[in-house]
């Protein structure tokens, strides 16, 4: 299995550190690149890359934080190696229960963190779907792994609730949904938003979907709709 050019984003905030790591992954094959901090990495489309290599002791946000957000409010499944000084039971058992793929203790040789990194590659690599990932209505596609937008082969980033809307009415075309019935689909029942968070996110939809926004309509006094 060809594992060369896959994409891997090392987060730590030990510059030398992560010129190293960079190096070393660099000259086995990776294309990699840096973020110095959680904050600095999150603003990056995070989907993109085949792994994250991922420091625990950061500044204001630390790795478990940030793949606590990762997993659970962007429901991101990218493979993450955990790098830290901390080698307790219980700091070990946290990493996994965040979906760590693997936990690294400081100090590591090279040696062990790129065939970590190999490794680690290889069981995602097995467990990826065989068949693209994708949902096609006509010249729209959903990319239902990487939760986003593709028209005419141009991806675009969606939010998770602009996701979860444009995919509701993209597979109930036609179908009249009130602001009610979205909000307590996309939303649930247990959260409290009013029906203008609807609209303000069905206007951001319709500037994403280009030439198609008017192909998202609203029906006056019931709700909205998709019509290819």
């Amino acid at each position: 299995m060809d594992l060369k050019g896959k994409r891997i984003l090392i987060v730590d905030d030990e510059e030398d550190l992560c010129e190293i790591l960079q190096y070393n992954l660099s000259n086995a094959g990776y294309r990699t690149e840096i973020a110095h901090s959680a904050e600095e990495a999150l603003k990056r489309s995070l989907a993109d890359y085949d792994l994250l290599i991922l420091d625990v002791m950061m500044g204001t946000m630390s790795g478990f934080k940030m793949a606590d957000k990762l997993r659970k409010e962007m429901e991101n499944s990218v493979p993450v190696i955990f790098l830290t000084a901390k080698d307790t039971e219980n700091d070990i058992l946290t990493g996994f229960s965040l979906g760590a793929d693997d936990y690294i203790t400081k100090p590591f040789s090279i040696n062990e963190l790129t065939a970590r990194v190999k490794a680690v590659l290889k069981r995602s690599e097995y467990g990826r779907p065989k068949t693209p990932s994708t949902t096609k209505f006509g010249e729209i596609e959903l990319d239902t792994s990487k939760k986003r937008l593709i028209i005419n082969k141009e991806k675009v980033e969606l939010t998770k609730k602009e996701y979860e809307i444009l995919k509701l009415l993209l597979e109930n075309q036609s179908k009249v949904f009130s602001r009610e019935d979205i909000l307590m689909r996309v939303w649930g029942g247990d959260v409290i938003v009013t029906d203008r968070t609807v609209d303000v996110n069905i206007t951001r939809l319709r500037t994403k979907l280009g030439k198609f926004g008017p192909n998202l309509k609203n029906k006056t006094g019931y709700g909205y709709f998709f019509e290819l």
